[in-house]
């Protein structure tokens, strides 16, 4: 065999299960075929956090009044700067993939893959398309995923454009209609209307952020709204017409029939798993509804050949390929790993306020037939949130009332995606809500919303 382990895919399920296979002592290679670091920090996750910083910043220089602050002259946002910023951002991360890989002594070898018989990966090499043969004892799936595309949405790249291009238009459009309110949708709806650009966004299900706590979605929308976004719930787009200058974006809504102009509609309906041309069914390796079916270790129903990310069942999010990553390759090593618990990862959407969540919301909660303590506690009782200009949002914490155990928690507000790890570490390790009462919250921080969101529960809150 040429390798212990070969990993297709260079993402934050591949680099990851790549560099941990060396670190076991594993002859290890990956296989991409375009950028080391994938979709996530190339065109994802990395990237748009950078547009969205700039949006902030743009959005704080034109309420400086509001910190005591001047500023000279009109603030105007530099959308090719902006857009040339993320880019940026991209390649540092981009080249510390690179760094990584070559310290850890894993072999990157470009080009594109395929499946063969006898633990073999057929690979057409970049740039010349030659073929050549790469055997493995394992080998680990990790390709990703890409944007979904509609039929009565089929997208041109200009006027119907997904996420990808959406990062990189040569000009800021002067109106926009966004389908799909999930956090894709949702973080460039944000950012354009921010930037000054008319949007629209246009959501099926009854709320925005449909996977999120009722309370959760009402806030976000209402901020949307009073930063003058509409906001279409229960809508669907049924077709655009992008013959004349403007797209003409049909959409149904309960009062009937609405005719939305704009410059672009950009598609963010979610992603579907990149299977295609690999050799999956070649290699006999089982799927349902177009992903990858495999145990709790990544193993799939073909010895040694395994499979993580977005193509497996699990949430399409950066952080579960990670870890399903480590725990696939460390069964490999022969090392006894913990597996995922897929009922206890944390959402996170960038959104001005921000999101994060983690468990059952409310309803799921009450559907399960658990007896509830709920506290909620807004920011605008909190004095570091007053200082920030930032009060928009709440904290609110789920409660089994028989147990005391976090059933789930939900925050919208500043900064509020570097809080809810602490909510994720309280139901991992089966804090109950006596014990958490006890641990004493640095004052003034936006984490003290999170005790007292539990005080609340229990009837302990002083500040709300």
């Amino acid at each position: 065999m040429d390798f212990d382990v070969i990993v297709i895919g260079a993402g934050p399920g591949g680099y990851v299960a790549a560099i941990r296979a060396s670190q076991l002592g594993l002859k290890t290679a990956v296989v991409e075929r375009a950028e080391l670091g994938g979709i996530c920090l190339n065109w994802g996750c990395i990237p748009t956090k950078a547009l969205l910083k700039s949006a902030q910043v743009y959005q704080y220089l034109r309420h400086a009044s509001s910190y005591g602050l001047a500023v000279e002259g009109e603030v105007k946002a530099d959308f090719e700067a902006i857009v040339a910023r993320s880019r940026e951002v991209a390649r540092t991360m981009n080249k510390g993939v690179q760094f990584l890989l070559d310290k850890y002594k894993v072999e990157i070898i470009a080009g594109e893959a395929c499946l063969q018989p006898d633990k073999t990966v057929r690979v057409k090499m970049n740039p010349d398309g030659s073929l050549r043969d790469f055997s493995a004892r394992h080998i680990i799936l990790a390709t990703g995923s890409r944007s979904k595309v509609l039929p009565n949405l089929p997208q041109d790249g200009v006027k119907i454009i997904g996420y990808r291009q959406a990062m990189t238009l040569p000009e800021q459009p002067g109106s926009m209609v966004v389908v799909g309110s999930g956090a894709i949708g949702s973080e460039f709806a944000h950012f354009y209307q921010s930037l000054g650009t008319k949007v629209t966004l246009v959501e099926f299900m009854p709320q925005i952020v449909p996977l999120e706590d009722a309370d959760s979605a009402s806030q976000l929308s209402r901020s949307f709204r009073k930063n003058g976004m509409k906001v279409m719930v229960d809508s669907s787009v049924e077709s655009v017409d992008t013959s004349g200058e403007k797209c003409k974006v049909l959409v149904k809504t309960k009062k009937g029939e609405e005719i939305i102009e704009c410059d672009v509609v950009l598609s963010a309906v979610g992603v579907v798993p990149n299977l295609e041309n690999m050799g999956i069914e070649q290699a006999g390796i089982r799927t349902e509804k177009g992903k990858i079916v495999t145990d709790e270790f990544g193993r799939t129903n073909v010895e040694g050949i395994y499979a993580i990310g977005d193509i497996t069942p699990g949430p399409a999010l950066a952080h579960v390929a990670s870890r399903e990553a480590k725990v696939c390759v460390e069964k490999i090593a022969g090392l006894s790993p913990v597996p995922v618990d897929y009922a206890n990862i944390p959402g996170c959407t960038y959104t001005s306020p921000e999101i994060a969540s983690v468990g059952l919301t409310e309803k799921k909660a009450k559907e399960a037939g658990y007896e509830l303590k709920v506290g909620r506690v807004p920011f605008t009782a909190s004095g570091k949130a007053t200082a920030m200009g930032s009060r928009d949002g709440f904290v609110k914490v789920i409660f089994d009332a028989s147990t005391g155990l976090l059933l789930g928690c939900h925050m919208v507000g500043e900064n509020v995606t570097e809080m809810i790890a602490e909510a994720v570490l309280v139901r991992q390790q089966g804090c109950t809500a006596a014990e958490l009462l006890h641990a004493v919250h640095p004052h003034p921080t936006l984490s003290e919303s999170f005790l007292e969101a539990v005080e609340a529960a229990y009837g302990e809150c002083v500040h709300a």
